[in-house]
């Protein structure tokens, strides 16, 4: 345990630098409430950047959103719209308005595609913002370099959201979309939060209460923690009935049975310092008063796939805190900033997943597939697995392979292969996510050593 100890340290900084080489990951999603704070600034010094390889860089100020834009001087055509991840709004720093570059940034280069990169003009989970900043700047790219022949908008988790959000709104605007690591789901992500913190207290035999007060990470967590371990000081790693119910009820609102899922519940439960414990709960900030807008009000929580209630499972179903929502709680304040994501879809969609996500869970990539399905339009995504338990945490090879094949669908018209992620039959598979994991994974490496992993064949 004291390797473990000393591990964990290493692997949190791990998630923080290795998510896509994107800034502020992972996201402490709802950590605040000020998403129209006045005083958001851009520091103009920090725009310029270096050209690459004889490209033609360009920044500036565009209704009121930093950018940073690059062209190749042997450019083909095409440009790349990049969307950011989830920017938090504490004073001071996070007052500032930044620009991300894509972690594609040489290989777009290289490969002759222009970018172009927004700080969109709030901080926040503000994805209408983000997505009518990113709109905005990818007609003022038409009128400062051209019209593009096609144009791409890619983004990682907050910037997922936005991604499939821009493509619904304008579909005339862009021709494929590679939202990664993204909350496909919208306002399930929210729930699912919930989830995480009462289905425990359930578990553990606290009573809940919500919004929790403020001694929730100090003595709720805990008390959570000693109550589902099978020895003292060894959760999540040696858990009783009730932690395993709690582990196996996590997995079904996660994704379902599938490999890397019990490595990513100790990643997610031990490795990042309870991130998830408490996440949106202290202070009561799911709440985004004014108006609940969360709910698992008819949730039905299970320990495995028999539809059949066991008695565990009907007990935890009686006894866990139901929280409902206002009928506009998902309409005003900050959640008002949140819209909803159909899954009508009209261009080509390629999505990235990691299996062991714990912090926006895989099930986002289903809850979009059944969306996309009800639309008519599944023919128009396609979904690829990677075996990691990092948010965001996708290799070079992954990205650029996701990338290209997005551009041969949409230039050539040929379908890439992906994996069929609402089969929960071949989810479970212990080969699954092995078609489309490349490269070394610096998070599986780091722990590999503490804790076994499934290797593919």
């Amino acid at each position: 345990m004291k390797h473990v100890l000393k591990l964990s340290i290493v692997l949190l900084s791990l998630l923080l630098l290795n998510a896509c080489n994107t800034s502020n990951q992972p996201e402490t999603l709802l950590e605040t409430q000020k998403i129209s704070h006045p005083n958001f600034f851009i520091d103009e010094t920090k725009l310029p950047f270096e050209s690459y390889s004889g490209s033609t860089p360009y920044w500036g100020i565009h209704n009121k959103a930093g950018y940073q834009i690059e062209v190749p001087s042997n450019w083909n055509g095409d440009l790349v719209v990049w969307a950011h991840g989830y920017r938090e709004t504490n004073p001071p720093l996070e007052l500032e308005l930044t620009v991300d570059m894509p972690p594609l940034r040489q290989w777009f280069i290289d490969n002759g595609y222009a970018w172009a990169a927004s700080s969109y003009s709030k901080n926040d989970y503000d994805v209408a913002q983000g997505a009518k900043d990113t709109h905005a700047l990818t007609q003022f790219f038409n009128g400062l370099v051209g019209k593009p022949q096609h144009t791409y908008i890619a983004g990682v988790s907050m910037g997922g959201h936005v991604t499939a959000v821009s493509i619904e709104q304008w579909p005339n605007t862009y021709d494929g979309a590679l939202p990664a690591c993204g909350v496909l789901g919208d306002y399930e992500l929210f729930d699912y939060l919930l989830d995480f913190n009462l289905v425990a207290q359930a578990q553990a035999g606290i009573t809940a209460q919500f919004p929790p007060d403020s001694n929730y990470l100090t003595t709720t967590v805990p008390t959570i923690k000693a109550n589902l371990e099978l020895y003292p000081g060894y959760f999540p790693f040696a858990l009783n009935q009730a932690g395993e119910n709690y582990k196996a009820a996590l997995k079904y609102l996660s994704g379902g049975q599938r490999p890397i899922y019990d490595e990513g519940f100790l990643f997610w439960t031990y490795f990042t310092n309870d991130a998830l414990f408490g996440l949106g709960m202290s202070d009561g900030t799911l709440a985004r008063s004014p108006g609940v807008a969360v709910d698992n009000s008819a949730t039905i929580y299970q320990f495995d796939t028999d539809p059949t209630l066991s008695p565990a499972e009907q007990l935890l179903n009686d006894t866990i805190l139901r929280i409902s929502q206002d009928p506009q709680g998902r309409h005003r304040a900050g959640l008002a900033n949140v819209p909803p994501i159909s899954g009508k879809i009209t261009v080509p969609v390629l999505t990235l997943h990691t299996l062991g996500d714990l912090f926006v869970p895989f099930s986002m990539e289903q809850i979009y597939a059944e969306r996309v399905a009800a639309n008519g339009a599944s023919d128009l995504l396609v979904q690829r697995a990677i075996r990691d338990v990092g948010h965001c945490s996708f290799t070079g090879y992954e990205l650029v392979t996701a990338f290209a094949d997005l551009v041969n669908w949409v230039e050539n018209d040929v379908k890439p292969a992906g994996d069929n992620i609402t089969d929960p039959t071949e989810v479970a598979d212990p080969n699954f996510g092995c078609a489309f994991t490349q490269g070394v994974h610096p998070t599986i490496e780091a722990i590999r050593p503490y804790i076994p992993l499934p290797t593919c064949p």
